[in-house]
């Protein structure tokens, strides 16, 4: 099997043998794993001074970039993110890959319009606004979702991509900002759109979200994504209570802590990326990966460190 379909047995919550399929949702220290600047990290103001021969440059070294990092950390999928982010940028960052790799990889890219925890400039706003002015929230929403479905038709037509991963955080560590009830008015019924909307199409859906999702696990759910990311440590998400609850309906990805990643020690990230796989892993339906992505500032030994773990301990038996 080729890592994409592996990923999508994983997935679609079939048994494997072999190796757990891994992936993290971003890997920015290109830097210092390949001495490149990591597609986000590039100036926009730049790309719009830039005649079309050195686009053309840039959108080769980012595929490149990209299957150079799922290669190296034997990634079964990649998380696109085009810089610029357009829709025809997208298909032409998704056409490069695919003329590179074929179907070697599952390819990603974030389609998320639901309401999240606004920033702190919006917050207030928001919060009087769901008091008064909860018909125009919805309004809003909706029109975002449908907005959203409009865009995925034409990639499911172009072909190519297989899937969205859902990035729109809901939660801080304490729990969500929205009250669960809150939640169920104003987010779920428009993720469960969405979502719906986004497989209909043929597209496999991830759901992200960091931050204590516990009090709203059940609605997470019931929306109908294929995968849940981060299941997050740090917030408290015990990832063997939610495979308990939820392991026969959906796939688990996630649940190494990165911030024991980053400041823990190597100790406490072996034991960590172990819990994660010992919880994961059994009856399928499991994808290692961090709880929430390798970001800039973490020491690249320490994602080496829980890829040994996997390597040697994230494996299931030969039928």
């Amino acid at each position: 099997m080729t890592p994409r379909e592996r990923f999508i047995a994983a997935l679609e919550r079939r048994p494997l043998t072999g190796r757990v399929p891994h992936f993290e949702l971003v890997f920015f220290l290109t830097m210092e794993a390949f001495g490149k600047v990591h597609p986000s990290h590039r100036n926009y103001e730049q790309w719009l001074q830039m005649e079309e021969r050195e686009r053309q440059l840039h959108r080769e070294d980012m595929a490149n970039l990209y299957l150079a990092t799922a290669e190296r950390y034997e990634h079964s999928a990649i998380f696109l993110h085009p810089n610029p982010g357009t829709l025809e940028e997208t298909i032409r960052l998704i056409d490069l890959i695919r003329d590179k790799s074929g179907d070697r990889y599952f390819l990603m890219r974030h389609g998320d319009v639901t309401f999240g925890i606004p920033d702190g400039r919006q917050m207030t706003e928001f919060c009087y606004r769901l008091v008064d002015e909860p018909d125009k929230l919805k309004a809003e929403a909706q029109a975002n979702v449908d907005a959203m479905l409009r865009k995925a038709e034409i990639l499911a037509r172009h072909g190519g991509l297989d899937g969205f991963a859902l990035c729109t955080d809901y939660c801080f560590n304490t729990g969500p900002f929205l009250s669960p009830a809150q939640f169920g008015e104003f987010v779920t019924p428009y993720l469960a759109q969405l979502t719906r909307g986004m497989r209909d199409l043929g597209f496999y859906v991830i759901k992200h979200t960091d931050g204590n999702i516990m009090p709203i696990l059940d609605q997470l759910v019931e929306t109908g994504p294929h995968a849940l990311h981060s299941l997050d440590p740090q917030a408290g998400v015990d990832i063997a209570e939610v495979k308990r609850r939820y392991g026969n309906q959906i796939c688990l990805i996630g649940n190494v802590n990165c911030g024991l990643m980053d400041t823990g020690t190597d100790e406490e990230v072996i034991e960590s990326a172990r819990y994660a796989l010992r919880h994961g892993m059994p009856g399928g339906g499991y994808i290692f990966s961090t709880s929430n992505c390798i970001y800039t500032g973490m020491p690249l030994r320490r994602y080496e460190l829980i890829l040994d773990v996997w390597r040697r301990e994230g494996n299931y038996p030969e039928r």
